[in-house]
């Protein structure tokens, strides 16, 4: 059994990882294995290359890095276990000795959480805050790894048909509550809980907005906060809408917003950004940082 002690609220030490989200906001890069994501799909289906794009986010200075073999952007379809498998063990078993801040397997499915825990991740992060896959919860407490639980509405498949809430952050909180308990149910450890609400999934470019501006609301969960906001649609659409000019919208425009983004969130309470553009955001998320440190 895991006997290491929550610091506080907060905080989370595990095994050899300490996340001391009191002190400040962390960066989790992405690598996406797919040939499919909206923003760097196909990029890193070699190996070497997703192996070498893993070693770069770590040099760049992120503190996790979140592998994933499925992509979940939009009208995306599912795939199979074997395909994600595929994908993403012979990447964990290949970096994770070799690199020392932990591996997060990005899946809803308990069997690809399963095998990579085994073979060397030390977190899991779940877009469907487990109420995907009813093992997913068990799964955690087995291996009493942090997770991640995100708030979806709907399916990548569906999500963004017409999204319609009464009371956004409300609806969030009290799913994100639910998923808390589908957690404790199973013996997750209370303490290895990490909350998402979930930005692109399922949301309007108006609800991403508001959860941006009203993230400290979800502080009422007493969980640390995930914010992913990297390069979604939302932002060059609100550039669109604010009559932005730029040929390079879609690329420029997907950055500087991820950056405006982050600052927002860190400033509003984010404890981990997860980001593509590693080394840009942790001088964002350092910046933000001091600003929060300098209320007093």
């Amino acid at each position: 059994m895991q006997t290491d002690l929550k610091v506080n609220t907060f905080d989370i030490l595990w095994r050899r990882f300490k996340f001391a989200f009191s002190k400040r906001a962390y960066i989790m890069g992405v690598l996406n294995r797919t040939p499919d994501s909206f923003s760097d799909g196909g990029r890193f289906m070699r190996k070497k290359d997703a192996i070498k794009k893993v070693f770069e986010m770590v040099s760049d200075g992120a503190d996790i890095i979140d592998i994933g073999g499925e992509s979940t952007r939009p009208g995306a379809e599912a795939v199979s276990v074997d395909v994600e498998l595929e994908r993403t063990i012979p990447i964990i078993r290949e970096v994770a000795d070799k690199i020392d801040i932990p591996i997060s397997i990005d899946t809803y499915k308990s069997e690809v959480a399963e095998e990579a825990l085994e073979n060397g991740a030390a977190m899991i992060n779940d877009i469907t805050g487990f109420h995907g896959d009813p093992r997913m919860a068990e799964v955690a407490a087995d291996f009493d790894v942090p997770v991640v639980i995100m708030h979806i509405k709907g399916t990548p498949r569906t999500m963004q048909i017409n999204p319609h809430y009464d009371s956004l952050i409300e609806e969030i909180s009290d799913s994100l509550g639910k998923s808390i308990e589908l957690a404790k149910k199973a013996a997750v450890d209370e303490n290895r809980i990490i909350i998402d609400p979930g930005i692109g999934f399922g949301k309007t470019v108006q609800h991403n907005l508001e959860i941006l501006d009203k993230l400290e609301s979800f502080k009422i969960l007493g969980r640390p906060i995930l914010v992913g906001a990297s390069r979604k649609s939302y932002i060059v659409n609100t550039l669109k809408q604010n009559n932005i000019k730029d040929d390079d919208i879609e690329t420029s425009g997907r950055l500087m917003g991820t950056a405006s983004s982050c600052a927002v969130a860190v400033y509003n309470g984010a404890n981990i950004l997860r980001v593509h553009d590693v080394k840009e955001m942790v001088q964002v998320a350092r910046i933000a940082d001091a600003i929060v440190k300098s209320r007093g």
